[in-house]
């Protein structure tokens, strides 16, 4: 627990505190009242009592409410004094007009002496505030009146100055005031930068006049003074000092010579005000350390040429965090050794920001395909005006981190080193040949890191939560700057996982990078393609995790690019390339069998879907693609893990291949692409039954026998031949039999069902004939004697149908 907090938190308890004894006191007066009332009250005329148990509260305190009543009056008068001064000035003479301020004002300041010795704190504060008010009256007044010539600017920093005065005597006098000395302290701000002004001086005379007065207010600060003076000084001395360092930096763009000693001045002003302001005091050393980097980089820039303006900058910055090192004998606080740091960390972080452009112009320059595929024209460069110092910069951050050591210290240096790679193709304008090779490097160095990055660290569990460990503090510059920038909470993260991804995901951005690059030229195709299938395989097979299975997708593409080039470069056809890319997936199922790999097969499949349909605009290609496919499914399903999935997929595939087939060879006839399908369901539907016998023969025969059923009796109704009725009654009539015998009702009723239809199908044209050959009146007769004789044995028959139905239920 705090048992000395800063004078600014005990005075707000201290005003709560009040506060709530006020809204008590009144709550109590009202009890008290009421009890009164009860105990003085006639008979039968009780006071009515308050909300049971406790009085009403009251929405604001009585010193709240007399706060209130005085401010308004103190304004009040104020304006008063104002308008009688602006307005009704000139209808008196100089005597009466000086007599009456002088009066007013004498009556003002002294009235709160009397008050504050007779408890009247508040009625004294707002008097006392009239008092200061109309002082600023007077020094108008004698403006106008006495020195109406005299320049403005000059005769408010003087008039200024002895406000400040007079105002700092009359708070120190009367001590139970609060608001003259913080007055004082307001008024002190301005004669210094207003007499700089005055005298013609420019920017930096009057910051200069800023930070001397800024330096008075921390010396304020630096003294045992109350908490509202404090305050005060310390929200003046920030704002003149942010004036003054705002200047100073602008100064060091235009004028660096002049700007760098106002710099210096501010900074070695927050270094002071870092000691009496031990709450702030990193924050200060922050910008005393940024305004030291200014004040040195600014001349040693006017001196370079324009290119080097940001790589100046960047080797102040982390110079500056080399003052750490006297830490350890004492010389620098702690905190100012700390804002130090962020300092130079900060400024590095901004070279870094800028010196990005070239980066993302080499990593996506390439995508510019407006001169096609080997055509041997290259884009044109981007950024081609950037300075390349750039790369620079680059270099110094990657320096920084890997000096500051520690987790997040490798993964700075491998973002930025990465970084620096991909910059340096733009940055240097370097020819064709070499921006490949750099981007191949680039991807070597980051699937590298991405194999171990370390040691096996990334593939061991995290640790259980706890306090973080202190990490080793760095030495030199550039270690201090990084560490100052990347000091922050510990995330969830293993080291090595961490570094593992990021290692990961830049190989394969700069991969992609100069595969786009390489296809501007038909052998830096092929190279690239080698080069990368070679690197994302040797990842796929010494690494681990999610790194391993991107890298095996990786890996097949990459072997999908070299059978595609191939093929275009050997003049082959869509439909040619897509057979040819199918000995991707056909490797990649062979592969797996050793090397288990969920990303490399799932890559694989999308490569077989691509060559599908590279060979779908000719239909014989495309039949020999799908059995091929077929081929590679089966082959994958002998596998106990992909069985299921791999055995639909390859029935899938040889029946659409023999659909394919059939059609590009001109067969209409509806069984021959029927039959490809019921025989193997037929099959399935019997093993299923084999190994599940109370399995319904709906299920497991049901949609084997429809699929050659329904389209071969539809395509009868429309068959003048006498053929298909023959085989198709034949063999309904085999499936009747076949139900019948082993008592299932799918083979029975499917296959009566189709025997029936035959049949009306086959005598529907003799009937026809017969019933055209009969007198008119005998088909109704027929009719009614049928419906007859079905009344008379409506019984019986039901009988029969009930039996009939009950047959068909106990069978599969």
């Amino acid at each position: 627990m705090d048992m000395n907090p800063p004078p600014v938190e005990e005075l707000r308890r201290v005003d709560a505190e009040l506060a709530r004894l006020d809204a008590r006191r009144a709550e109590l007066l009202a009890r008290r009242a009421w009890l009164l009332g009860v105990l003085y009250a006639p008979a039968g005329r009780a006071a009515a009592p308050p909300f049971p148990g406790v009085a009403a509260p009251a929405e604001t305190s009585p010193r709240g409410a007399q706060n209130v009543l005085l401010t308004l009056g103190g304004i009040l008068l104020a304006v008063a004094a104002l308008a009688f001064t602006l307005v009704s000035w000139g209808s008196m003479g100089i005597a009466g007009r000086s007599a009456v301020l002088l009066a007013v004002t004498s009556a003002a300041l002294s009235a709160p002496a009397v008050l504050l010795r007779r408890g009247l704190g508040s009625t004294a504060e707002a008097v006392g505030a009239l008092g200061l008010v109309l002082t600023v009256l007077d020094a108008y007044a004698l403006h106008r009146v006495a020195l109406p010539g005299t320049d403005g600017l000059g005769y408010t920093a003087a008039a200024a100055a002895v406000l400040a005065g007079v105002w700092g005597g009359y708070g120190g006098l009367l001590r139970g005031l609060r608001l003259p000395l913080p007055a004082a302290v307001v008024a002190a701000q301005l004669p210094l930068p207003l007499g700089a002004l005055a005298a013609g001086g420019g920017p930096a005379v009057v910051a200069w006049a800023a930070v001397l007065t800024a330096a008075a207010d921390v010396l304020v600060l630096g003294r045992p003074s109350r908490s509202e003076v404090r305050v005060t000084a310390g929200v003046s001395a920030g704002v003149l000092a942010a004036w003054a360092l705002l200047t100073g930096a602008g100064l060091s763009l235009t004028d660096p010579w002049t700007g760098a000693p106002l710099l210096l001045g501010c900074a070695a002003l927050c270094l002071y005000a870092a000691g009496a302001a031990r709450p702030a005091a990193s924050t200060l050393a922050t910008v005393a350390g940024l305004a030291l980097v200014a004040a040195v980089a600014g001349p040693a820039r006017a001196a370079l040429p324009a290119e080097w303006a940001v790589p100046v900058y960047v080797v102040c910055g982390p110079a500056l965090a080399a003052l750490w090192r006297p830490v350890r004998a004492g010389w620098i606080p702690e905190a100012v050794r700390g804002g130090f740091g962020l300092a130079g960390g900060v400024v590095a972080g901004l070279g870094v920001l800028w010196a990005l452009p070239p980066v993302l112009a080499g990593l996506l320059g390439p995508a510019d395909r407006s001169a096609g595929l080997w055509s041997g024209t290259h884009a044109a460069p981007v950024l081609a005006d950037y300075p390349a110092t750039a790369a620079l910069v680059l270099l110094l951050g990657a320096v920084a981190a890997a000096t500051a050591g520690g987790p997040w210290g490798r993964w700075g240096a491998v973002v930025l080193g990465w970084s620096l790679l991909m910059a340096l193709p733009v940055a240097l304008e370097l020819p064709y040949a070499a921006g490949i090779a750099v981007r191949l490097v680039a991807t070597a160095a980051a699937l590298g890191l991405a194999v171990r990055p370390g040691g096996p660290a990334h593939d061991r569990p995290e640790p259980a939560p706890g306090p973080a460990p202190v990490p080793e503090r760095p030495e030199g510059a550039w270690g201090a700057s990084w560490t100052a920038v990347t000091a922050g909470p510990v995330v969830p993260v293993a080291p090595g996982a961490l570094l593992a991804w990021t290692g990961s995901a830049a190989g394969t951005a700069s991969a992609v990078s100069a595969l786009l690059l390489a296809l501007d030229v038909r052998a830096a195709t092929f190279g690239v393609l080698g080069v990368l299938l070679a690197l994302f395989t040797a990842v796929a097979v010494l690494g681990g995790g999610a790194v391993r299975e991107t890298a095996a997708g990786a890996a097949v593409l990459a072997a999908a690019g070299l059978v595609g080039a191939g093929a275009a470069a050997a003049g082959l056809s869509g439909a040619a390339a897509g057979l040819a890319l199918l000995i991707v997936p056909a490797a990649t199922a062979a592969l797996a069998v050793r090397v288990r790999s969920v990303a490399a097969e799932v890559t694989g499949v999308a490569v077989g879907a691509l060559a599908l349909a590279l060979t779908v605009p000719r239909p014989a290609a495309l039949a020999l693609a799908l059995a091929l496919g077929g081929v590679i499914a089966a082959a994958t399903a002998l596998r106990a893990e992909r069985r299921r999935a791999a055995s639909w997929t390859a029935g899938a595939l040889f029946l659409a291949a023999a659909w394919v087939r059939l059609a590009v060879w001109g067969v209409t006839v509806p069984e021959a692409y029927t039959l490809p399908v019921t025989v193997p369901a037929l099959v399935v539907g019997l093993l299923r039954r084999r190994r599940d016998p109370a399995a319904s023969s709906w299920v497991a025969y049901g949609p084997g026998l429809a699929a050659t059923l329904v389209p071969s009796l539809a395509a009868v109704w429309s068959d003048p031949h006498w053929t298909r009725p023959l085989l198709l009654g034949t063999g309904a009539l085999a499936v009747t039999l076949l139900g019948a015998r082993f008592r299932l009702q799918a083979p029975l009723v499917l296959g009566g069902a189709a025997l029936v239809l035959v049949a009306a199908h086959e005598l529907a044209p003799y009937v026809v004939q017969l019933v055209g050959a009969l007198p008119r009146w005998l088909p109704p007769a027929a009719a009614g004697l049928l419906l007859l004789a079905v009344g008379a044995t409506y019984e019986r028959r039901l009988r029969e149908a009930r039996a009939l139905r009950g047959r068909l239920a106990r069978m599969r």
